[in-house]
């Protein structure tokens, strides 16, 4: 565990939050945990005691207690892992589709959280394992997990920021005749508070994507996100009338082509999931500062529903 921290509020600051200030001046320490230092007395501006939002007038002498405690009180779980890049910073996971991320209701074990706690056991000390943003259960492909609280504070900002690429590939219902933008604002649904819906009060959530092959009665799209609510690409598809292969929650009833080959019909029929795949990502890493960037490519069951469809769509020799 860290010993004291002791540094004087630069002039700079004269006028933002304590928290605020203190995120700058130890860039190390998520904002979240220095607030959670803050409120429970382990931060000192000249000797007293304040509140996250109480404003610095610069000059002063900030003095912090650390406590860095075990976060996470679960069982790690030899779950094998496909790792696509791994240094004492950072991994990169692959996640399967299937794969929770994260404990929850009905999902208490078995996931992410739990394998990446048996793979690196010092992951404890960080929130949520070191997860900064999460693929829904059905959804495949690429996550970044932080190893250290700085790479953690880093990958955070850079997420809050959009700085973060993120590109799925997906198969949506109904023929798009061009690519486009999406900008909805998404919020709880009033009535269904385990779906996301696009509300006028909700927050601000912009979808890119474009058209990279039309079937008969489905699209395979290229979808990148600059911001990331919780199923942002499932609900402004389905907003935008493309809902998602598979999609039990936002999408429609099973959807075919007129007439389609037994090979599309079984790919459509037995696709479970929604057709939703995170493909690359890309990021400043938050050792070096150097661009770096991942791909992964689609896994066999939606490699397979794209062969079916294009298939399916290529006119009988």
């Amino acid at each position: 565990m860290p010993g004291p921290l002791e540094a004087r509020i630069p002039d700079a600051n004269r006028g933002q939050r304590l928290d605020q200030a203190l995120a700058q001046l130890f860039p190390d320490f998520s904002r979240t945990r220095l607030k959670n230092w803050i409120e429970s007395g382990r931060v000192l501006v000249d000797g007293r005691a304040l509140r996250p939002k109480d404003v610095v007038a610069g000059g002063e002498v900030v003095r912090v207690d650390p406590l860095i405690e075990a976060l996470v009180e679960l069982a790690p779980e030899p779950i094998a892992l496909d790792i696509v890049h791994e240094d004492p910073s950072i991994f990169v996971i692959n996640k399967p589709a299937g794969l929770v991320v994260h404990p929850g209701a009905g999902n208490p074990r078995s996931t992410l959280q739990n394998a990446l706690l048996h793979r690196d056991p010092k992951l404890a000390v960080l929130p949520r394992a070191g997860i900064v943003h999460r693929l829904d259960k059905g959804t495949s492909g690429l996550l970044v997990v932080a190893r250290t609280e700085a790479a953690h504070g880093k990958l955070i900002k850079a997420l809050a920021g959009h700085e973060v690429e993120r590109v799925y590939e997906a198969v949506a219902i109904g023929v798009m005749t061009a690519g486009g933008t999406i900008d909805a604002p998404i919020d709880r649904h009033p009535v269904d508070r385990l779906r996301m819906a696009v509300r006028g009060n909700g927050r601000e959530a912009v979808t890119h994507y474009r058209v990279i092959e039309r079937f008969r009665a489905h699209t395979h799209v290229r979808v990148e996100l600059e911001t990331g609510r919780t199923h942002q690409i499932r609900v402004h598809l389905a907003h935008a009338g493309f809902p998602l292969v598979g999609d039990a929650v936002y999408g429609k009833r099973l959807v075919m082509p007129k007439t389609p080959s037994p090979r599309a019909e079984a790919a459509l029929r037995g696709f479970h999931r929604q057709a939703l795949h995170a493909a690359r990502l890309a990021f400043a890493h938050p050792a070096s500062g150097e661009r770096v960037e991942f791909k992964a490519p689609l896994p066999a069951d939606l490699r397979e529903l794209v062969g079916a469809l294009s298939a399916d769509a290529r006119p009988a020799a």
